[in-house]
C-alpha cells in the first residue's frame, strides 16, 4: 500500500479541528498512488482526501498545485478542490509532512478505456488547457527535453539491465529529438500526466481529473502526446487508432489543434515516449526490492517509441487534413 507516512488518530483528529469539516468519523489509506501518501477521511460534513507530501515533491510547487486546482474548478474544470482551513490556508503540516485536504471526487478510473473514453478525456484536456488561462503562477516542465539527457546520465552505466540495445536506442533517439524539437508552438498550463489512473468516470461519463503534481507550463500538443501514449495503445501494445481519432477529435471539439502542432506531433509523441521511458527505467534500476511501490516496466515505453519513429504525419494516429 502507497502510505509512506502513517497518521494516528489523535493526531488527525486534531489537525481536522482546523478546518470546519465537523468531527473526524474515520480515515483509510489509499492503496493506489506512487508518490504521495493518501488517505479517505470521512468527516460529519462528508469524505475529503488527505495528501501527505513525501521527499520526492517539492514543497514551494505546492502553492503552484493547489492554487492550479483552486483556478481549474472555479473555471468550470471538474477537479479535487483544496479545501481551506480556519487561517484561510490551503496547506498545513501533519506528522512532519506537509499536508492537503482536496474535496472528493466520486467515480472510478477505466481499466480498459474504449473510444468514447478517449473522446471524453480529449474534450476535458482541451477544456483544462483553456481553462487555465488567467492563471498567473508559472512552472517550469522539470520533465521536458533539457531534462532528459541528465536523467539518462544517471543510470546509462546500467541501461543493459534494463535491455540490452536500451542505451543505442537512448543516445541515437535524445540526439534525434535534441536537434527536431518543435519550438514556438502555443503553450499554456497542461496536466503532463493525464493517464487513465487519473481520470475518473461515473458509468461513461468523465467526473473529473486528479493528480495535478506533474502539471507545469509547456505546448499543449505536448500534453495531447502524452495522452496519445497513454490511452491509445492496447496490452500488446499495438497502436489503436480508433482510439486516437476519438481522443483527437474530442480534443478539437474543445480546442483546435493548429496545423503547426498537428505537422509536431510525431515528435512530441516520440519525445514524450523518451519522458516515460527514461523515468521507468531510472525507477526500474533504482527502485528498493522491499518498496510499497512495484516500478512499471520500461519495455512498455520501448515499444512505443519505435512505433512512433515510424509515423510521418497525424493521420497515422487517426486525424487527417479532412478532420475539421
Amino acid at each position: 500500500m502507497a502510505v509512506y507516512t502513517e497518521v494516528s488518530d489523535e493526531e488527525l483528529a486534531s489537525f481536522i479541528t482546523s478546518y470546519d469539516l465537523g468531527d473526524l468519523l474515520s480515515f483509510k489509506g489509499i492503496a493506489e498512488g506512487v508518490e504521495n501518501t493518501n488517505y479517505i477521511v470521512h468527516t460529519s460534513k462528508g469524505p475529503f482526501i488527505l495528501t501527505l507530501y513525501e521527499k520526492r515533491v517539492e514543497v514551494a510547487d505546492l502553492p503552484f498545485y493547489l492554487g492550479l486546482m483552486e483556478h481549474l474548478a472555479a473555471h468550470g474544470v471538474s477537479c479535487p478542490t483544496p479545501v481551506r482551513n480556519a487561517a484561510g490556508e490551503n496547506l498545513s503540516t501533519l506528522s512532519g509532512r506537509p499536508a492537503a485536504l482536496v474535496t472528493f471526487l466520486e467515480g472510478f478510473w477505466p481499466r480498459r478505456p474504449t473510444p468514447d473514453h478517449c473522446a471524453a478525456v480529449g474534450r476535458a484536456m482541451a477544456t483544462m488547457h483553456l481553462g487555465c488561462e488567467g492563471f498567473t503562477m508559472r512552472r517550469a516542465n522539470a520533465l521536458g527535453l533539457d531534462g532528459w539527457r541528465p536523467l539518462y546520465d544517471r543510470f546509462k552505466l546500467r541501461a543493459s539491465e534494463v535491455s540490452t540495445d536500451l542505451s543505442g536506442l537512448v543516445e541515437t533517439e535524445l540526439a534525434f529529438l535534441e536537434a527536431n524539437w518543435p519550438r514556438d508552438l502555443p503553450e499554456g498550463i497542461i496536466h503532463a500526466d493525464l493517464f487513465p489512473d487519473n481520470v475518473f468516470f461515473i458509468g461513461d461519463e468523465l467526473s473529473g481529473l486528479i493528480d495535478f503534481y506533474f502539471a507545469c507550463n509547456d505546448a499543449f500538443a505536448y500534453d495531447v502526446a502524452v495522452s496519445l501514449n497513454a490511452w491509445c495503445f492496447e496490452k500488446d501494445l499495438s497502436f489503436n487508432i480508433t482510439k486516437g481519432r476519438a481522443f483527437l477529435r474530442g480534443y478539437e471539439e474543445v480546442r483546435k489543434l493548429t496545423p503547426t502542432e498537428r505537422a509536431a506531433l510525431p515528435i512530441l509523441a516520440r519525445g514524450s515516449a523518451m519522458r516515460f521511458l527514461l523515468t521507468r527505467a531510472y525507477d526500474w534500476l533504482n527502485t528498493p526490492k522491499d518498496a510499497l511501490v512495484t516500478p512499471k516496466n520500461p519495455a512498455d515505453y520501448i515499444r512505443r517509441l519505435r512505433f512512433h519513429q515510424g509515423v510521418r504525419s497525424i493521420a497515422d494516429y487517426g486525424l487527417n487534413g479532412t478532420d475539421k
